[in-house]
C-alpha cells in the first residue's frame, strides 16, 4: 500500500462528512473541516440521542461511517493483597498519594455503536482481571482512544493488552506489550495507525525499558521495536510528512524524537519538553508543536525536519493538548486560560484570556467552523472565536461531567460524559 497521510486516508467526503478515526480526529489535531455543526445545545435541545455507557472511561469516541467505537472499564469484584510495582523517582521508592485501583478486578470492554440511533450494536470483553499498575484516582483503565480504518478497530489497554476487532465486533487478534509502568498514574497514550501498522508509544517509569513499537494490523505480530530512554509518557505521537518522507513524532521529557514509521529508525531528535509528557503534540504548517504543563510550562515550535524554531514558556496545560487552527496555535491551562500564538513564530497574539466562569478542564480542545471549543469537567462547552481577537461566543452545558475529548463527524458532535455518550446535532 503506497503511503498517504492519515488525513487523506480518512477523508470520505461526498455523501457524508469526514470520519473521526482516531484520537483527535483526522490528522490527530482536533480540527474538523466540515461545516454545519451545531452551535447551540442543552440536555433537552439539539440532542439527536444519548446512550448510557457502563463503567468508566476517558477514551474519546471514534467514528467511521455509521459506526462509533468506544472503550470502557467496568469495576468488578474486590481483590485484597495486590501490591503495585515498585516505582522509583530520583533513586527513592515512590507512591503517589492519589494512586488507586488495584483493589478490584476489571472488565475492559470495546463497544460498537450505531451512529444514527445510538444503539449499542455489539460489545466485547477484551480483558477481565486485575490491572498491572495503579492509576490516578481521576484516571481510568480505559483512557487510550481506539483507532479504526473502517474495516477493523484497534484498541490499547496498555499492560492489559492490544486488541483488534472487525467492524462487526468479531475478535481478530490480541497482542501483549508487556507490563508498562506508569508511576501509578495509569495509561493514556493512544494507538496510531500507519498503513498496515499499529504504532504504540510505551515509555515508562524513569526511562528504563521504554520503547516505541509497531505491530501488524493484520495479525498483531511485532514488526519493529525501538528502545527509548524517556520517562513515563501519556501523550500520543503524531504522524507528519517532511517533504516526501513520513515521520511519526514522539515527545518526551528529555527529547522530542521523529522516527520512520515503517522501520522505527530514528530520523532526528531535538529538545524534550522537560516536564511530564501528558499533552499530545499537534502538527501543521510543516511544523510540530510539543508541550508540557507540569512542573514547568512550555510549548515548542519545531520544523518537520527537526529544526528548533521557538519556545514559549507560559500558559500550557498539564492535561489538555494544544490546538493548531489556521495560522494560530492555541494553548490553555487546566483552568481554561487561553493563549493564542502565531504558530510560525511563537509571537504572542493574546495571553491568558478567561472563560466566563471558574472551571477545570481535562478534555482537549477541538475546532470547527471558525470556533475553538473548550469542554470543562462540569460538562460545559465554551465556544471561542478563532483568530487574533478573543471572544466567547456562547456556552452550552450538559448535565453530567466530561473528561473525554469530543469527536465530530457528519454534522454531529459526540461528547462522552461520565455516564452517557451524547450525539449533538440533527
Amino acid at each position: 500500500m503506497k503511503y498517504t497521510s492519515l488525513l487523506l486516508l480518512v477523508l470520505t467526503l461526498g455523501a457524508r462528512g469526514e470520519n473521526w478515526p482516531q484520537w483527535r480526529g483526522p490528522g490527530g489535531n482536533g480540527v474538523s473541516s466540515e461545516k454545519g455543526f451545531p452551535r447551540e445545545w442543552a440536555p433537552d435541545k439539539n440532542v439527536a440521542w444519548k446512550v448510557e455507557i457502563p463503567g468508566r472511561g476517558h477514551s474519546s469516541p471514534v467514528v467511521w461511517g455509521d459506526r462509533i467505537y468506544l472503550t470502557t472499564s467496568i469495576e468488578g469484584a474486590a481483590i485484597s493483597g495486590l501490591k503495585p510495582p515498585k516505582h522509583i523517582q530520583e533513586g527513592t521508592e515512590f507512591r503517589h498519594p492519589d494512586s488507586t485501583g488495584l483493589d478490584h478486578s476489571y472488565q475492559l470492554m470495546v463497544l460498537g455503536i450505531d451512529a444514527k440511533t445510538g444503539s449499542i450494536l455489539w460489545q466485547q470483553k477484551a480483558y477481565e482481571g486485575p490491572a498491572y499498575d495503579e492509576r490516578h484516582k481521576k484516571n481510568t483503565y480505559a483512557t487510550p482512544t481506539a483507532v479504526t480504518d473502517g474495516k477493523s478497530v484497534y484498541v490499547s489497554f496498555e499492560s492489559q493488552g492490544v486488541y483488534a476487532y472487525s467492524n462487526e465486533g468479531k475478535p481478530k487478534w490480541k497482542a501483549s506489550l508487556g507490563n508498562i509502568g506508569t508511576v501509578g498514574m495509569g495509561g493514556a497514550t493512544s494507538p496510531v495507525l500507519f498503513e498496515d501498522l499499529v504504532i504504540l508509544l510505551c515509555d515508562q517509569e524513569e526511562g528504563e525499558g521504554s520503547f516505541i513499537t509497531a505491530i501488524s494490523a493484520k495479525d498483531g505480530k511485532t514488526v519493529w521495536k525501538t528502545p527509548r530512554g524517556e520517562a513515563a509518557n501519556w501523550s500520543t505521537p503524531i504522524l507528519v510528512r517532511d517533504g516526501t518522507r513520513p515521520l511519526i513524532v514522539a515527545p518526551g521529557m528529555k527529547n522530542t524524537i521523529a522516527y520512520n514509521p515503517r522501520t522505527g529508525k530514528e530520523a532526528w531528535r531535538t529538545k524534550g519538553v522537560v516536564g511530564n509528557t501528558v499533552p499530545s503534540p499537534v502538527a501543521g504548517l510543516d511544523m510540530v508543536f510539543p508541550s508540557a504543563g507540569y512542573p514547568d510550562k512550555r510549548v515548542y515550535g519545531v520544523k518537520t525536519d527537526g529544526t528548533f524554531l521557538w519556545s514559549y514558556e507560559k500558559g500550557t496545560a498539564y492535561v489538555p493538548s494544544p490546538i493548531l487552527y489556521g495560522e494560530y496555535l492555541y494553548v490553555m491551562t487546566d483552568r481554561g486560560l487561553l493563549t493564542c500564538l502565531e504558530a510560525r513564530t511563537g509571537k504572542v497574539v493574546y495571553e491568558g484570556k478567561r472563560v466566563p466562569k471558574p472551571a477545570t478542564f481535562s478534555a482537549s480542545p477541538v475546532a470547527y467552523d471558525g470556533m475553538i471549543l473548550l469542554t470543562s469537567e462540569d460538562g460545559e462547552t465554551f465556544m471561542i472565536k478563532a483568530g487574533p481577537e478573543h471572544e466567547v461566543l456562547r456556552s452550552n452545558a450538559l448535565d453530567e461531567g466530561v473528561y473525554a475529548s469530543p469527536a465530530m463527524s457528519d454534522g454531529r458532535v459526540y461528547i462522552r460524559g461520565t455516564k452517557h455518550l451524547w450525539a449533538i446535532g440533527k
